[in-house]
């Protein structure tokens, strides 16, 4: 059964969340990982907004910031991980699913834009 990219993005942003705190609890590490907590919910959070978008062009532009965020997600996952706040399991795990992630919005920025050229 295929998971939806709703389910994923919030499941994301529980699993940043929960990682997070773990920074924050264990290793007093306060600014990067409010970074990385802010981006990683906002993926899903952006998805959810263009599910109501006013446009086709107002879709994809939610769906690009989505994407943008989820970059800058990636971002702090690594800074996080190279300054030794994260440990590799997590790295690996989170980059994982950001990439994934990644991957999804652009196939959906890609069929969003085919299918408001075909009109």
């Amino acid at each position: 059964m295929k998971t939806t990219f709703a389910v994923r993005s919030y499941s994301f942003a529980l699993q940043v969340a929960h990682a997070c705190r773990g920074v924050m609890e264990e290793r007093r590490e306060y600014i990067f990982s409010k970074q990385l907590a802010r981006s990683g919910s906002a993926v899903g959070a952006l998805y959810r907004e263009a599910q109501h978008a006013e446009s086709s062009a107002d879709f994809i532009h939610k769906l690009a910031i989505a994407q943008k965020e989820c970059n800058e997600s990636l971002y702090w996952i690594d800074l996080l991980f190279d300054s030794k706040y994260l440990s590799e399991q997590s790295h690996r795990h989170l980059k994982s699913e950001a990439t994934e992630l990644m991957y999804m919005l652009t196939a959906m920025i890609k069929t969003a834009k085919a299918n408001r050229r075909k009109g």
